[in-house]
């Protein structure tokens, strides 16, 4: 049961980090610079100067990415009908376990878009 646990929340919560990663090196600037806010863009880029290393990179962050979703999105369905345990504490845990798992792929999934959009 613990295995489970831990393969089947860290690969979306990884998947989740990368796809945030998208959203930081094209949406927060595109929006930022749209909403006039360029004087923002360029404190924050001289604050955090890894903003432009992940832009200068941005096809290698969104194939780890879309292959971090593809293979959390491949587990959590492979994982769907697996059993929980006969005790109802831990059967309780593992369906809620099971549906944060799913939120935090579809979230990743719709922040991977919106960073693709940006971005291409």
């Amino acid at each position: 049961m613990k295995n489970f646990d831990k393969k089947n929340l860290l690969l979306p919560t990884i998947s989740l980090f990368t796809s945030m990663g998208t959203l930081m090196c094209c949406a927060l600037p595109a929006l930022l610079v749209s909403l006039g806010m360029g004087a923002v863009l360029a404190g924050l880029i001289s604050q955090y100067p890894a903003i432009t290393f992940i832009s200068k990179h941005k096809i290698i962050i969104f194939i780890a990415a879309a292959a971090l979703l593809t293979l959390a999105g491949i587990m959590l369905y492979k994982a769907r009908n697996l059993p929980c345990p006969a005790d109802a504490k831990q059967a309780k845990a593992c369906a809620r376990l099971r549906k944060i798992s799913v939120w935090i792929y579809y979230f990743s999934v719709v922040t991977f878009i919106i960073g693709f959009f940006f971005a291409f």
